[in-house]
């Protein structure tokens, strides 16, 4: 098993330093989320703003050429996009 010290740091070193990923990930959802009074978002796409301003955030603070907070990023918008265009739940 992994330490957990050798996870953070792993982070650490492609995320960058955790308090500054959770100022720029909660600044992100806060123009986000206090902008419109009336919006009214389902659970899916509500999450996946949440992740997407979450990878936003990683790749503000950490490393921007990191592939795989991109992918993430298409990822959970695609999700949203094939329910709303096919119905179909994924």
């Amino acid at each position: 098993m992994t330490d957990i010290n050798e996870v953070l740091h792993e982070r650490g070193t492609r995320y960058g330093k955790f308090t500054g990923h959770a100022a720029v990930t909660q600044g992100i959802k806060s123009i986000m989320f206090n902008t419109r009074e009336d919006l009214v978002l389902t659970a899916d796409q509500r999450e996946a703003l949440e992740m997407i301003a979450h990878k936003i955030g990683r790749i503000i603070n950490g490393d921007p050429n990191y592939a795989d907070s991109w992918t993430d990023i298409a990822g959970y918008a695609t999700l949203v996009a094939t329910r709303l265009l096919t119905g179909k739940e994924v």
